[in-house]
């Protein structure tokens, strides 16, 4: 009976060893993963020290480009502002000279006997003139045919 006492503890002794093994070679494999993932983790921290930086330099660009952006809108907002005074020019330019053509067109409408009278002076006055001066052009031959025949004489 002590025999099998001594094989009894001789059998848990070697069971516990066994754990011991097992437990030690489960730590050494959890030892060399937990190395891994730490040498990943120092990787990936200078990445994000690298994505840091340039997510940085890209938000001060964009604030820069925003400022900009803003700068040459407002700018674009007065010449904008000038087209639109100029635009308003014209069309008051226009309004007036539509308001001068009506205002002709009508004053033309109620004066066009008073027109038709002075087209039909003006050609009298002309046919006038034109007889006047053939009037004129005779008597200065009249005088000039005197005056040679009396040289002749």
């Amino acid at each position: 009976m002590i025999v099998i006492l001594y094989i009894a503890a001789l059998v848990a002794a070697i069971g516990f060893l066994v754990l011991c093994i097992s437990l030690a070679m489960t730590l050494n494999s959890l030892k060399k993963t937990m190395n891994n993932v730490a040498n990943t983790m120092a990787g990936i921290e200078g990445q994000m020290e690298g994505i840091t930086r340039e997510s940085t330099s890209l938000l001060e660009k964009t604030n820069m480009l925003a400022e900009d952006i803003q700068e040459k809108s407002q700018q674009l907002n007065s010449v904008v502002n000038a087209v639109k005074g100029f635009g308003d020019s014209v069309n008051g330019l226009s309004d007036s000279v539509k308001h001068v053509t009506s205002s002709i067109n009508t004053n033309v409408t109620k004066n066009s006997d008073q027109i038709a009278q002075v087209i039909q002076w003006g050609n009298a006055f002309i046919g006038i003139r034109e007889k006047l001066k053939k009037q004129k052009t005779k008597e200065q031959e009249t005088i000039y045919d005197d005056s040679t025949k009396r040289r002749k004489r």
